[in-house]
Parts: C-alpha cells; structure tokens; sequence
C-alpha cells in the first residue's frame, strides 16, 4: 500500500535491528522501501540491503554534506549503477546550512560533485535523488546547466529527471523543480507544528508528482517526533498530505506508489 521513498536502513540505528524494522513495516502495509547511500564506502551494505530483500531497493551517490570520503568519478557512479537493484543517483545535491567560516565560493567541490551525479544519472537514464538546502538557486542553476533541458552540447542523452527529496523550500523552489520535471517528497517534517509554510506548499503539489518518505532514521513524524524514525510511519506522512488535500489517505499511498514506480521504472522492469 505504502512505498517509503527515501530511507537510511543501513544506518546503525536501524540495521541493528533489522527484523524488527521490516517486520513493523509489515505491520503498517509499508509494502517496499528505497535505502539511500550516502558515500562509496557505505554502498556495498546499501547494495547488500537491496539484494537480500525483496521488496527494497539500492541508490549510489555521495552526500554533499560529507567531506573527507571517497569522491565520485562519473565511472564509479556509472560502474555501481549498472548492478541489479540500484535504481537511482543520489543522493546528491547542493548543502550550504553549515558553511561556517566558508563562503559559497568555498563550495565548488560540492558543485562539481553534483555536476558529476547529473553527469551519471543522464549517461544511465536513472533518476537523481536530490538534497538542497540553503541552496535552492544554485542546485536549479546546476540542473538546468547540466541537465539537458535545452539541448546540451551532451547530445542524444537523456534529459535529466528524478526527486526533490524531504522538501522543505518554497512555494517558487517547488514550482521550478515541477516545471523542470522532477517530483516533490514530503517527509515527517510535515506534521510538526511550525511546519505551516510547508503545507502549503504541499497542498499545491500535483498528485501525480508526489512522493512519500521517511529519511529514517531521521525526521520522525508526530506523534513521534524526537524518536529514532522508521519506514513503518510512512504513513503518517501521507494521512498529513491525505488531510491537507482532501483525499482518502488511500488514493495517497496508491498515487504515491504509483509515481515511484514511474520515476524508478527498474523497480518494475526488475533489473
């Protein structure tokens, strides 16, 4: 019923007790989940979550908040996405909440980076999995450069596409990430209390352009805000989004799961 778009079950604090979690998700009719990677060290235990279990799947990507990890070639993207199971590029994107004593000029690498992921989601035809935060003008000038959008020199490509992911921008951020083709998913953050600006923006999105997601371990919806999140309370996300719509939270876990599968298309093909 429920497809949880966006999880960390490789991370200690869910893979330490992993039956427990897919039993729980079982439980909440959270029938398949995605496990994002985060870095090249990490990718063979996110691959290996994929592989064991039927009903998850893998991405291969590099965090932009993480430094001091193995930086991506386009061929090691290229080489991890061609397993069985991998079904996106990311995470990737553009972070710059924490720059410190940095400036925004400091933070070319990250913009190289990206540039590297849109590179390799275009070269496979695999939808990214984007991250922004404070950074919203910069990631949407990237994908549009990189992206294929008006016909780059990168001919016979295919055009850039995939997930904003744990959206948390604005009104106008959403408008342009829908006008270039993306979709929209919506996390727990959703249903905390100062989080009123969001649902508006969530009450605007098109249904047939949104997904559902976790971030666990992070991120848990109310009523468990401050506790160790899980794919089993996907579905908190979706009676928010059900209640700020005016759906049945049905019709949004069976679009939601719908959109997945247009977006991640190996998951029906079964690569």
């Amino acid at each position: 019923m429920f497809t949880d778009s966006h999880c960390h079950l490789n991370f200690p604090e869910l893979r330490e007790r992993l039956p427990e979690v897919l039993a729980a998700m079982a439980q909440a009719q959270v029938d398949r989940a995605l496990c994002i990677c985060t870095t090249l060290e990490e990718f063979a235990a996110v691959h290996a979550l994929a592989r064991e279990h039927h009903n998850l799947w893998a991405t291969v990507g590099v965090h932009p908040d993480n430094e001091g990890v193995q930086e991506p070639s386009l061929d090691d993207l290229i080489e991890r996405a061609a397993l069985p199971r991998v079904v996106g590029i990311g995470e990737t994107g553009l972070d710059y909440y924490r720059l410190g004593e940095r400036s925004i000029g400091d933070m070319a690498w990250q913009r190289e980076r990206f540039r590297t992921h849109i590179r390799a989601a275009r070269r496979t035809d695999l939808p990214l999995v984007i991250h922004t935060r404070s950074a919203s003008d910069d990631t949407l000038a990237l994908l549009r450069e990189e992206g294929g959008f008006q016909g780059s020199a990168a001919g016979g490509l295919p055009t850039a596409r995939g997930v904003f992911h744990c959206f948390t921008e604005t009104q106008a951020v959403a408008h342009a990430a829908l006008e270039l083709g993306f979709y929209i998913s919506f996390s727990g953050i959703l249903t905390f209390r100062n989080a009123a600006d969001l649902r508006e923006v969530a009450r605007l999105v098109p249904l047939d352009r949104l997904l559902i997601e976790t971030d666990s371990p992070y991120l848990a919806p109310v009523p468990y805000r401050g506790k160790t999140n899980s794919p089993a309370y996907v579905p908190f996300v979706a009676r928010q989004i059900a209640d700020i719509q005016g759906l049945p939270v049905e019709t949004v876990a069976q679009r939601s799961s719908e959109n997945f599968d247009r977006l991640f298309s190996r998951v029906v093909s079964g690569v």
